[in-house]
């Protein structure tokens, strides 16, 4: 039977679990604003974190992070004060987080995360 989900579903998948191992408490997943989506939302140690998900097969054009560049930050920085002022949230400390997953489908993934990428809020 053929996998009907791409690799970008399939790879936050793979980064739920992983998040939850690392003691994240996830607490939504494509989350939409009218300026784009967050892939997750978590918390840890009481700072709310909007994760990016990026996902490759391998890194033969460049790591996965590297897709987040200063126009996918901005985006970012927009969908997660929509949510924080929709939440009635804006005075919690929030962060970003980049988790960049590298899996063929067949092997085990690779993960790498890159925490505190930008941070907002108190």
């Amino acid at each position: 039977m053929k996998d009907f989900l791409g690799l970008g579903p399939r790879g936050e998948a793979l980064a739920w679990n992983f998040l939850r191992k690392r003691g994240y408490t996830l607490l939504e997943k494509n989350y939409r604003t009218r300026f784009g989506e967050i892939d997750v939302i978590a918390r840890k140690q009481g700072a709310l974190v909007f994760v990016e998900v990026k996902t490759r097969r391998n890194a033969s054009f460049g790591f996965p992070e590297e897709a987040v560049d200063r126009r996918k930050q901005a985006k970012m920085i927009q969908c997660a004060q929509a949510y924080l002022q929709a939440k009635g949230l804006e005075d919690r400390p929030a962060r970003f987080d980049v988790l960049s997953v590298i899996w063929d489908g067949k092997n085990e993934p690779q993960f790498s995360l890159l925490e505190d990428t930008i941070m907002i809020g108190a």
